[in-house]
């Protein structure tokens, strides 16, 4: 009898195969004595930068947010404080691997204590600290499995450097004990394309080689299945997957309204060999690659540069640029921003503006400069705006620029609240779920415990977005979801039945959601969207959608 387990579904699709679980990280030896601290203080050194090179070379096969996200871990391992921690064990007698681990440990505990986007990298860094102490062992780093045939991979959790690599020929489906829907592992495995279940407790319980099946819509995994389950799940994922690569045209509902689909990028590469065709645009393009790994502003030119790159891919269809979105809360050592008790609610996005404004017109200036040796059609705007103000200040200097497309992301509730105000001053809105799920229900985005309060299917986060939806029908204006949100298939209609005029996602996830819009006529999407809103949480307006739509 298959064991059934249940977690959440953060990528959507079925597979089915067998398991490979993650190898544990390396165990620390009984301490020894050091004879030579200089000699140890080597070792650690270079464990250390070899941890730090194989991130950059993982960041230099990856793309889009896995490039991003391994550059920052990267960065981390190359920290002079991490090295000078370990130094300071040593010298008080510590072996390399012990230093190292009681060093990382301790900047653990630190950023735990800060809260927000800082705790999300401690967990980022037990993946450097592995890396390192193997290398200061002399063992292998530790990996993704390889048993030499497809596998669904279980782990407890991925780090992003695991998952940045994968390659979908052979990694069939991801399952993990924690993580949540906005984790690492949820937003890399929609990029990739895998069916994913996170936060799906006894799953290191499967033994490895067991049959299991995977849906990652469900969030439903199966272990223990017979060969006839198996093969009946692989048929319907080729069904499925044949069905998705013949749909063409762009996003409308069956009776044909219009919901533009567009891309979410975090530079020019990301563009490289995607289809563009029935892609209304880029409705995120994210600036913080030009601002990462480095000690110093990128320069006005240099800006220029690589914004007109990104904006020569485009040039028939609208880009949303998204200026700089860093701050205490992820902090880059040029902006100098003193610490904060509670950085997710410190100076960050916008923000920042108040205290160093020459960035955000530098950039500004850079945006406008690239615009004008392109044909494309540039909107630009601006990360947690929360009051009017903000937004008709920010739009000011956008036009002050000769900039003429405005607009802001709605990420905390106060401008969801407020969404119809801001549209007197502003073109579009934007709306990032994931921060705006963390504001709206007090969830921590890492925090696992909590991921089904971030689950983007809560109905009050979906009144939100309702409201900001009917503010932009009023004004007559343009009002998009670029957060994860975006690419659930089963939540599109949903959207669109809330209003939604654009959905912007990885282009992996572009062909279903496609496919689910053309399946219901808009009508249909108000009445699914009045059924999630009338849920008594997520998993209650995920079942009752997906009841309707036989899901």
């Amino acid at each position: 009898m298959p064991e059934e387990l249940r977690g959440i579904g953060v990528s959507p699709g079925l597979a089915a195969g067998p398991v490979a679980r993650m190898s544990p990280p390396p165990s620390l030896p009984e301490a020894r004595t050091v004879k030579d601290p200089d000699e140890e203080v080597a070792v650690a050194a270079r464990a250390l930068e070899a941890a730090e090179n194989r991130l950059r070379e993982r960041a230099a096969q990856a793309t889009g947010a896995a490039r991003d996200i391994l550059d920052a871990q990267s960065m981390i391992a190359a920290d002079p404080t991490l090295k000078d921690g370990v130094t300071d064990r040593i010298k008080d007698g510590a072996d390399a691997p012990h230093a190292l681990r009681d060093t990382f440990d301790e900047h653990r505990r630190t950023l735990e204590g800060l809260g927000g986007y800082l705790a999300e990298r401690a967990a980022d860094l037990d993946d450097i600290a592995h890396r390192a102490i193997a290398a200061a062992l002399g063992l292998p780093m530790p990996g993704v499995p390889q048993p030499g045939h497809p596998y669904v991979l279980v782990a407890d959790d991925l780090a992003p450097a695991d998952t940045a690599t994968l390659d979908p020929a052979n990694v069939l489906a991801l399952v993990t004990e924690r993580g949540g829907p906005t984790s690492h592992t949820a937003i890399l495995a929609r990029s990739l394309g895998l069916p994913a279940v996170v936060g799906c407790a006894g799953a290191l319980g499967i033994a490895d080689a067991t049959a299991v099946t995977v849906d990652g819509t469900t969030g439903l995994v199966r272990a223990g299945v017979g060969d006839e389950e198996v093969d009946g799940v692989r048929a319907r994922a080729a069904e499925e997957r044949a069905r998705l690569a013949g749909g063409t045209g762009p996003g409308r509902t069956s009776d044909g309204h219009a919901v533009d689909l567009m891309l979410n990028i975090g530079s020019a590469a990301d563009l490289a060999g995607v289809d563009l065709t029935d892609v209304a645009g880029v409705g995120l393009f994210r600036t913080e690659f030009l601002f990462l790994d480095r000690h110093d502003a990128p320069d006005l030119e240099e800006q220029v540069d690589a914004y007109a790159e990104a904006f020569r891919l485009f040039e028939r269809g609208t880009i949303v640029v998204r200026t700089l979105d860093a701050g205490a809360d992820k902090p880059l050592p040029f902006l100098g921003l003193r610490e904060e008790p509670n950085p997710a609610l410190g100076v960050r996005g916008l923000r920042v503006a108040r205290e160093q404004p020459e960035i955000l017109d530098t950039q500004l200036e850079a945006i406008a400069l690239a615009a004008l040796e392109t044909a494309a059609d540039v909107w630009v705007m601006a990360p947690m705006v929360s009051t009017q103000p903000e937004a008709a200040d920010f739009a000011a200097r956008v036009r002050d620029h000769g900039l003429p497309t405005a607009g802001v992301m709605i990420e905390v509730p106060a401008a969801a609240l407020r969404a119809g105000r801001f549209l007197d001053t502003v073109d579009f809105l934007s709306i990032g779920t994931n921060d705006l799920s963390q504001y709206t229900l007090a969830a921590d985005r890492q925090s696992g415990g909590l991921a089904d309060l971030l689950d983007p299917w809560q109905p009050a986060l979906l009144e939100l977005i309702g409201v900001c939806a009917a503010a932009g029908k009023t004004a007559g204006k343009s009002v998009g979801i670029c957060g994860e949100a975006a690419a659930d298939p089963f939540l599109a209609p949903v959207l669109a039945g809330l209003g939604i005029t654009k959905l912007s996602m990885s282009p992996r996830g572009l062909p279903a959601v496609r496919a689910s819009l053309a399946g219901h006529t808009l009508a249909e999407c108000e009445r699914l969207a009045a059924l999630a809103l009338d849920a008594g949480d997520a998993a209650e307006a995920r079942a009752a959608v997906l009841a309707e739509t036989n899901g």
